[in-house]
């Protein structure tokens, strides 16, 4: 096959080119598969080949956020605990210079339409490019942060000054003397906060719902001490796949509410001076499944932020004393001066609760303040709205099933899978980093690199055996949703509007996104089912 053809058929095609997408690839690869990969984008890297923000990095330490390849990590040394996007597209280039993934691959290139033919037992990939492609097994890696979220303000459309999306930030953006206003309090709108703040631009930023920050303590990584961590590798990837989160980091199995204040202070202090996730990770673990333990956490957490601040209107802002929020049930963020920066003068802070925004205009937005409204003169507005998560890229594939009914005709009424990776009447089709598995809730590359192995093993399994295709059925999709649904209301999580549960895109329906059950319980099932086939339709 050459380049130049526009029709042509093979084993197995990936959709998508991130973490999820590169390591099925070199997978299916590895099993004999023909298999060819195809990418919106101009590189590999998925979300961080489009996140471009000043401060984008990501919040999971190293070194357990890579391929667990030792071809590829041989080679590569992280110059920081917490990478920024910069590195982070470096290291997919070397992952793409070690594994060969570019040959098999079509950049550039967005699926508009995806159909399974009853006859031929094949899927038919369409793309905006022209190309009509078949395959037996379709992996479908559009992970959970693409398709962007724009909110509907009224008169959007109207503004003639400058309008960012965060995930399509421009290469060069001129804020200096400009009055620049930020729509946006999760990940991405925190890291573009602690960078503007420092630039000579008037910061405005508009929050609905304060965000939950915790400390990156960020720190370089020697070229030596990455070498000497090497040596450890197998050992913390090992940590990751067995544990709930995907995480190597230590977990203490013990309720807040049977530790004495002294002894809760200690842990937290210590904890908190450790950075990254360990403050969650690794303290009591029923802060996600009782209110009053997470009461516990969220004194802690405001006091700590509150001393670092000197504006009492502020505090009361991002750090109100009563609690207003379920710490850890919207994604926490990681801070590395968040809190000095929104503290500084040229920053000014909105609470769109008490003054929402009322429409948009030619030169800024207006909100209603009071009895009447108030109007912002902006130059630039960056929204740092999020994403359709998880579900979003995923229904834009136009994907049908074997009956001809499209998937979002199929979950109207609900998302339906087996185990967060099949889907009933959809033959051979696999989906990574999808709906109904720990996905978002889990450190991203061991979680795919299990997904990845357990597709594999699947179609080990069904060449062994002579199978032509695999499905679930419909009841064990049901039986696996009702799992999903059951162990969710045993959290606090369905008591927070985030985009866990659906609820930042207007019109979605609220249900949980992820299983909240952790990667072991969630592994358990996977090997269960692939040892008995239980729950599968064969042919």
């Amino acid at each position: 096959m050459t380049r130049e053809n526009k029709q042509f058929e093979t084993d197995a095609i990936v959709i998508g080119g991130g973490f999820g997408g590169c390591n099925s690839l070199y997978k299916l690869r590895n099993l004999g598969l023909s298999v060819k990969l195809v990418e919106a984008g101009s590189a590999f890297g998925g979300v961080w080949h489009w996140n471009r923000y000043p401060g984008a990095r990501v919040d999971t330490e190293m070194p357990s956020y890579q391929f667990n390849i030792p071809a590829v990590w041989k080679g590569w040394n992280w110059s920081q605990r917490f990478p920024g996007d910069e590195e982070l597209r470096r290291y997919f280039q070397h992952v793409d210079s070690v594994l060969g993934l570019s040959k098999d691959t079509f950049f550039n290139t967005i699926v508009t339409h995806v159909r399974y033919d009853a006859t031929t037992k094949r899927w038919l990939v369409l793309t905006n490019t022209g190309l009509e492609a078949t395959c037996k097994y379709l992996i479908a890696a559009t992970g959970s942060s693409y398709k962007k979220h724009y909110p509907q303000f009224q008169g959007l459309d109207q503004y003639a000054g400058k309008l960012v999306h965060a995930a399509d930030y421009p290469e060069s953006l001129e804020v200096k003397g400009k009055r620049v206003g930020l729509v946006g309090n999760g990940a991405s709108g925190l890291q573009i906060v602690q960078d503007l703040a420092k630039e000579d631009c008037e910061l405005k930023v508009f929050i609905r719902t304060p965000c939950f920050a915790i400390p990156m303590r960020q720190r370089e990584i020697s070229y030596e001490e990455s070498e000497m961590m090497k040596g450890y590798y197998d050992g913390i990837f090992d940590r990751c796949y067995k544990s709930v989160t995907g995480f190597p980091h230590n977990t203490l199995f013990r309720s807040a509410l049977q530790a004495s204040p002294e002894e809760r202070k200690l842990l937290f202090d210590e904890l908190w001076a450790r950075g990254g996730y360990s403050f969650l990770v690794s303290n009591y673990y029923d802060f996600l499944l009782d209110e009053k333990a997470n009461s516990i956490f969220y004194d802690y957490w405001v006091q700590q932020v509150r001393a670092r601040m000197t504006d009492p209107e502020k505090m009361d802002m991002v750090a109100p004393l009563k609690q207003h929020m379920m710490v850890g049930t919207k994604r926490p963020s990681l801070e590395q001066d968040y809190y000095e920066m929104v503290d500084r003068p040229n920053v000014k802070l909105v609470d769109l609760k008490k003054s929402p925004i009322v429409e948009f205009d030619a030169t800024g937005v207006v909100t209603r303040d009071g009895a009447g409204t108030k109007h912002h003169d902006l130059d630039i507005v960056i929204c740092a709205t999020g994403y359709d998560a998880v579900t979003g890229s995923l229904l834009d594939l136009a994907i049908t099933d074997k009956y001809g009914q499209p998937l979002k005709e199929k979950w109207s009424n609900g998302i339906l899978t087996h185990l967060g990776l099949m889907v009933p009447d959809l033959p051979n089709f696999f989906m990574v980093y999808g709906p109904q598995a720990p996905t978002s809730l889990a450190n991203g590359p061991p979680f795919v690199e299990m997904e990845a192995d357990w597709i594999c093993d699947v179609i080990s399994k069904m060449r062994k055996e002579g199978l032509e295709s695999i499905e679930p059925t419909q009841k064990a999709a049901e039986t696996w949703r009702d799992h999903v649904v059951a162990v969710s209301e045993h959290t606090l999580y369905p008591k927070t509007d985030s985009w866990y549960m659906g609820s930042n895109i207007p019109g979605k329906r609220r249900e949980p996104l992820i299983y909240l059950g952790g990667m072991q319980r969630w592994w358990q099932n996977c090997t269960e089912a692939l040892d008995s086939w239980q729950g599968f339709t064969m042919a």
